[in-house]
């Protein structure tokens, strides 16, 4: 089993947000499991409590959205529509309206696969608020790769 790789190292201390744009992390975990199998497990949001721990209390379908209870309390999670590129990107809507869009990837590596998550800084974040983000996107996806590897 591998363990998750940051792509991209950290910046030097820098405004992003007064540049207009965001300081962005690449993590990525290889699966041992074919591409096509992986994009449609994890494009099925009801397996989100398996492996995404902030969303581990269980998501259900409410009037046509999915809705989960994460420590920030209840979200909404929306993925792209499916699509043969492997692209998973989703949003989490949390209580207060703010829209937060999380870009994945699942990618064919021969047999297997790499899912890549880039993850963004949030305004206002500190250094250490990302990087204990950061650590919590790298456990969910070494528990996503350690559940699909298992079967």
């Amino acid at each position: 089993m591998g363990r998750v790789s940051q792509v991209t190292p950290p910046m030097p201390a820098r405004d992003w947000h007064d540049a207009g744009m965001s300081e962005s992390r690449h993590l990525t975990v290889s699966v041992d499991r074919p591409a096509a199998a992986v994009y449609a497990w994890v494009r099925d949001p009801a397996h989100l409590p398996l492996w995404a721990a902030g969303l581990a209390s269980g998501i259900r379908r409410e009037r046509g959205e999915w809705v989960a209870e994460s420590p920030m309390g209840r979200v909404l999670v929306r993925f792209v529509p499916v699509n043969e590129y492997g692209v998973l990107d989703h949003d989490v809507v949390l209580p207060d309206g703010t829209t937060t869009t999380n870009p994945v990837r699942v990618l064919a590596d021969g047999a297997g696969s790499e899912v890549v998550f880039t993850l963004r800084r949030a305004a206002g974040a500190t250094a250490e608020e990302f990087e204990a983000d950061s650590a919590a996107v790298a456990a969910d996806l070494e528990t996503l790769q350690r559940v699909l590897e298992a079967g």
